[in-house]
């Protein structure tokens, strides 16, 4: 399996883990919060915030330049 498949889904669970703490420790008991109130909701929110952080970026070429 590829590596870059591998990092992306470790940040997508850890980020949902992340998400579920903190409806669970944090939370919202007036309800009125969006995000912190629904545990599906901040669940998915850190989901989506793990895959974001996980997906890799641009590579650079380590090759140097050519001087103008």
């Amino acid at each position: 399996m590829n590596n870059k498949f591998v990092k992306i889904g470790l940040f997508a669970a850890f980020g949902a883990i992340a998400g579920f703490a903190y409806y669970y420790f944090i939370g919202c008991n007036s309800g009125h919060c969006l995000i912190s109130s629904n545990p599906y909701i901040s669940t998915t929110y850190g989901f989506a915030a793990g895959i974001l952080m996980g997906w890799p970026s641009k590579k650079t070429s380590n090759e140097e330049s050519p001087k103008q």
